[in-house]
């Protein structure tokens, strides 16, 4: 398993496809929950590249069910500062974990700022539901954390029951199907286009760098 902590992360060199932000409220064949929401719709937008792949998923989905975006975009500030109020959880938790250990195991939950996927606007946060909306079992919440969870929040955990495993499965065909690729201690977390994906795919460099909403 590839964490984002790994140096061969870091280490991808960036590109720029030039693609803007868009609004996927403005999609209407795309769900979007407002758990999430922010005054600026960051949680929202997503690179036009990566709308276009949650798309063609959606339309390769069983009968009945649908995407149900939580979360896309993320500011850099708001992730760093996720990360290190997690980081000071796992602090409190473990005080006998030196430094180097604790920046591995928060980045099983949240990405180290300095290689933040959501800051590329080509990470989005997702699960499945219903036509009428309703969510299916995945086994946690999203973003529930492996402390919370007891682990059962990685993607193929074998804690879970086998229908939310099923659902997992269904999920993460038709996301690898438009080209995404998943961080596997998150069900939930797809990516396109930024380095974590670069590094799954052999791709040489990004196609998408950390950008500002405005």
């Amino acid at each position: 398993m590839i964490l984002l902590s790994d140096p061969r992360i870091a280490a991808v060199p960036l590109g720029h496809s030039g693609e803007t932000l868009v609004d996927l409220r403005e999609i209407p064949e795309l769900r979007v929950d407002d758990r999430l929401a922010d005054p600026a719709g960051a949680y929202a937008r997503l690179r036009e590249g990566t709308a276009e792949r949650l798309l063609a998923a959606q339309r390769s989905l069983p009968d009945g069910l649908r995407l149900l975006i939580v979360e896309g975009y993320r500011p850099l500030a708001l992730q760093t500062a996720y990360f290190e109020e997690y980081r000071e959880e796992l602090r409190r938790r473990h005080p006998d974990w030196n430094a180097e250990r604790l920046h591995v195991e928060a980045s099983k939950y949240i990405s180290p700022p300095e290689v933040a996927p959501h800051s590329t606007g080509g990470t989005v946060d997702l699960t499945l539901c219903t036509g009428d909306g309703r969510e299916l079992d995945m086994g946690t919440a999203v973003n529930a954390s492996p402390v919370a969870s007891a682990d059962a929040c990685f993607t193929w955990s074998p804690l879970v029951p086998a229908e939310a495993r099923r659902n997992r499965t269904v999920l993460g065909a038709a996301l690898l199907a438009a080209g995404f690729v998943n961080y596997p201690t998150e069900w939930w977390h797809w990516s396109y286009g930024d380095r974590y994906w670069a590094v799954t795919t052999g791709a040489d460099r990004t196609r998408y760098g950390p950008v500002d909403l405005a």
